[in-house]
């Protein structure tokens, strides 16, 4: 009965990082077989290898350990190190075993032309992989991934822990979008209606400025719910806003303009006036005109 409270003791005991940190990593990742290549975060090393540095930000990453940001065997081996501690260790396969049923027949016409060659890369029903062969009609496509039954050697050291929230919030979020966001953190007093009275209660909240960058990307688009969870989480606040920044430049009246010419449309507005300000405004005035005309005659 004695062996519980010494278990209880070890674990509070447990020294250096832990799942749950937050540490700045810098690695460099490479086939065990041949030295290729597969990650790394030193610029010099990719710009050695012939890599186009101007296409990708190469700087050490923000991981959170035990959250998966980086192949399970290297986090292991960096639970219980420190700040300053450089290792190295051998991943088996991280990108899957090789599997001979991946590579399959497919019709050439599936294939853009410019790719009809061994060694390119293409992108078939939803799956990506590489030409073997191609033959009249009939292509040879592998879609098991690049390094599949490679092992890889990661080389890393740990320059450093994030304690800062709006680094931690900026490292987050840069491990799915390469933008710089402008970001700060304020608390807000806000009304909020519990059960019949309405209170004032303090929310901390992440401000964010969106930018074109982030705006537009299709991973923002479709995951930013997921993803600002995550942040809200690990930051312990209470939410974030997205604030998106517009500079002047005369579109605000131009639009404005439109809104309410376009809202009074309803309301009988001449078709002539219309076709006027929607050339004013270059858009297709005759298709818009030809809508509202055919609205008028179902009426």
């Amino acid at each position: 009965m004695s062996d519980e409270p010494e278990a209880d003791t070890a674990d509070e005991s447990a020294e250096g990082l832990q799942d749950g940190d937050f540490i700045k990593l810098a690695y460099t990742a490479r086939t065990v077989e041949g030295g290729e290549l597969v990650d790394t975060t030193d610029e010099e090393i990719a710009e050695e290898e012939g890599v186009d540095t101007d296409e990708q930000e190469f700087a050490p990453r923000t991981i959170i350990l035990g959250e998966g940001h980086i192949f399970e065997p290297v986090e292991d081996d960096i639970i219980g190190k420190n700040v300053g501690d450089e290792g190295s260790i051998v991943v088996e396969s991280p990108f899957g075993e090789y599997d001979e049923d991946q590579v399959r027949t497919v019709k050439s016409d599936k294939i853009p032309e410019d790719s009809r060659y061994p060694g390119a890369h293409v992108d078939i029903d939803g799956e990506h992989g590489h030409v073997e062969t191609i033959v009249g009609g009939r292509a040879r496509v592998d879609f098991n991934h690049a390094l599949a039954g490679q092992d890889v050697e990661y080389e890393y050291e740990i320059l450093g822990e994030v304690t800062d929230r709006l680094e931690k919030a900026q490292g987050l979020l840069s491990m799915y979008f390469d933008v710089e966001l402008d970001m700060h953190l304020e608390t807000d007093e806000v009304e909020e209606e519990v059960e019949t009275e309405t209170e004032t209660v303090e929310k901390e909240t992440l401000y964010i400025d969106q930018n074109p960058q982030l705006q537009f990307n299709q991973q923002w688009m479709m995951g930013k719910q997921q993803i600002l969870q995550q942040v809200i989480d690990q930051l312990d606040i209470d939410r974030v806003i997205v604030q998106e920044v517009i500079d002047g430049s005369g579109m605000g009246g131009m639009m404005g303009g439109m809104g309410g010419m376009m809202g009074g449309g309803a309301g009988g507005e001449d078709l002539g006036d219309i076709e006027d300000a929607l050339e004013d405004a270059d858009v297709d005035a005759d298709e818009i005109a030809e809508e509202l005309e055919a609205e008028e005659l179902e009426e």
